[in-house]
């Protein structure tokens, strides 16, 4: 096949060998079959910034540490090289995810190396050696949907303990071995204490689950996994062992009103003496 452009330097260096051919092609990146040595394994080619949502970016980058306060300056200034770190850190990030999660005990492709927008990762493969299904291609049993919905919580939750949510997990990005499911696609994972949205993107993330293994096993449908989840991790109680039920009690506690009201009367009470104070200075002056 003809190969890709950003892939030729790789051949130069003989990081890879051969291209053998394109596997898939997503929102976020192309992904090709790649020869290296003897061994069959995964380049991910990543598409420039332009081709992505930014808002979705901002969304998902919130929270997110830069080490060097340089590069930080520059990101939140928006110049030409900030916008460049900007997109080597949001490229930066699945690398890290992988490495963080993988120690983790989640399974995710093994990564091997980044260079300049290419990542070289392990092939997840079937049993007979070719690259593994979707899982939206996968037609399963009850049974194998039961067990690998309880794998792919489980996963959510070492995620989850490892300080990260997927922030997209569907069908889409889960790929099927011998072994069962195996999560893919982190360029997006958000930082669990320091984004506004984890709570939401993770109940979403596990409602997503929920909904494609219903339909094979119907049962997991009555179950709030996502809620039980966070709620565990807020309280502290949260760690990869855990034993969940599925199960969320939810607040049904009625507001009182006359207590709300008056917290907001005080605080806008206090609004006004703090104004009429520094109206008091300003003409002091």
């Amino acid at each position: 096949m003809k190969i890709p452009k950003r892939l030729q330097p790789l051949l130069d260096e003989g990081m890879i060998d051969e291209v053998v051919t394109q596997l898939m092609s997503g929102k976020e990146a192309q992904v090709y079959v790649v020869r290296c040595g003897d061994e069959l394994r995964c380049a991910k080619v990543f598409k420039e910034a332009k081709q992505r949502s930014f808002k979705q970016a901002v969304e998902y980058q919130e929270g997110r540490k830069v080490r060097n306060s340089r590069r930080a300056r520059a990101m939140s200034k928006k110049t030409r090289y900030g916008q460049r770190e900007q997109e080597d850190a949001w490229l930066n990030a699945e690398v890290d995810a992988l490495y963080r999660l993988a120690s983790a005990g989640v399974r995710v492709p093994k990564p091997y190396s980044f260079v300049d927008g290419v990542l070289l990762m392990e092939m997840i493969a079937d049993e007979e050696g070719y690259a593994a299904p979707r899982l939206d291609n996968v037609t399963l049993t009850e049974d194998q949907a039961r067990d690998y919905h309880g794998q792919v919580i489980a996963d959510v939750v070492r995620m989850l303990c490892a300080g990260l949510v997927h922030g997209d997990l569907s069908e889409f990005n889960v790929l099927v071995d011998r072994h069962g499911p195996v999560i893919i696609d982190l360029p997006q994972a958000v930082d669990a204490a320091g984004n506004n949205n984890a709570a939401r993107m993770l109940e979403r993330d596990v409602d997503n689950m929920r909904a494609y293994f219903g339909r094979f096993a119907p049962e997991l449908l009555d179950t709030e996994y996502g809620k039980e989840i966070w709620a565990l991790y807020e309280s502290g109680e949260l760690h990869p062992d855990v034993k969940l039920t599925g199960r969320f009690e939810h607040d049904t506690s009625s507001v009182n009103v006359d207590e709300l009201m008056a917290v907001i009367d005080d605080a806008l009470e206090e609004e006004a003496d703090r104004r009429e104070r520094t109206r008091d200075d300003q003409e002091d002056e």
